[in-house]
């Protein structure tokens, strides 16, 4: 699968703030999140990717090609900014039927686009004969994406799209961004509420203090952190006699006991699950009421990776 965004050496500096510091990755097609902490280095990497900055060494293409000063390619590149940029007098179809005349599309042309992007992004169009500065943050969230996806662009950039979105509007802005995939788009998004990244992606780049910790999968990213071990959650019956059997078999590496809860750590948890059935065989007088991964989820990685 070719790439959609490439990264070699790429570093980003602002005087002596460092931005980005000498990374390398790649970004494929489908819908990947941006994850890192405040000052990480995402909104630089965003501003690199749309072409507002230019990198201070390294090399940084975009369907192949430099983004800086490049209209034709930003033509094909759709940006939805975390600040609230829309004007509080206009309503929504006016002020986009402006962005698309700008964006090259025919002036009689832009009527049908903007309502047509607005209808994509889900705002009731009872709303439409309303000023923006009237609208509700989820709402305002709602233009913000059909000004950026109302010229069918191939790639979408969104930084904090959800914000404001209470969760209900966030469950219904990832249909919109899947479906906007479907239809062929790539997707890049930046978002600090990340089991909801967790559900709608299908790889990540995690960014801290200007490097990247990892790209890849949520699978992939997991098992490649091999110095840490899986922290498995155990409901049952008898924790106590579980966890000695398990032991012995050399099955964890570790476990606590509290009440009828037993936590145990594995290094290798396929391993682990691939043998469940026989060790649960071992000791089957042990009622057993639920089991889950606790160290899978994308927010616990995060939390490793970032601490």
């Amino acid at each position: 699968m070719s790439a959609i965004i490439e990264a070699k050496e790429l570093s980003c500096f602002y005087g002596v703030v460092l931005g980005l510091n000498n990374v390398t990755f790649d970004v494929s097609s489908g819908i990947t999140g941006l994850v890192g902490p405040n000052g990480a280095g995402k909104s630089t990497l965003i501003k690199l990717v749309t072409g507002q900055l230019a990198p201070s060494s390294g090399e940084l293409s975009v369907f192949g090609e430099s983004p800086r000063n490049n209209a034709a390619l930003l033509k094909r590149i759709g940006y939805c900014p975390e600040r609230e940029q829309v004007p509080k007098d206009l309503k929504p179809v006016d002020w986009l039927r402006s962005l698309a005349s700008l964006s090259g599309i025919r002036w009689k042309d832009t009527k049908n686009a903007a309502e047509a992007a607005l209808e994509r992004a889900r705002l009731d169009s009872s709303h439409w004969s309303k000023p923006i500065g009237a609208y509700s943050k989820g709402m305002k969230q709602r233009v913000k994406l059909a000004q950026a996806i109302m010229h069918d662009p191939e790639l979408v950039i969104l930084d904090e799209p959800m914000n404001g979105l209470d969760p209900m509007g966030r469950a219904e802005f990832g249909e919109i961004l899947k479906e906007l995939s479907l239809s062929g788009a790539s997707i890049l998004i930046s978002s600090h509420i990340l089991h909801e990244l967790e559900f709608l992606c299908g790889g990540f780049l995690i960014l801290n203090w200007g490097r990247v910790l990892a790209s890849g999968s949520q699978l992939e990213i997991r098992e490649a952190m091999t110095q840490w071990s899986d922290e498995i959650s155990i409901r049952c019956s008898d924790p106590i006699r579980l966890a000695s059997h398990l032991q012995e078999s050399g099955a964890i590496r570790g476990y606590l006991s509290e009440q009828d809860e037993l936590t145990v750590w594995v290094k290798r948890p396929e391993s682990f699950f691939e043998d469940w059935p026989r060790l649960l065989a071992e000791c089957s007088t042990i009622e057993i009421y639920s089991l889950r991964n606790k160290n899978r989820s994308l927010s616990s990685i995060f939390e490793r990776m970032t601490r």
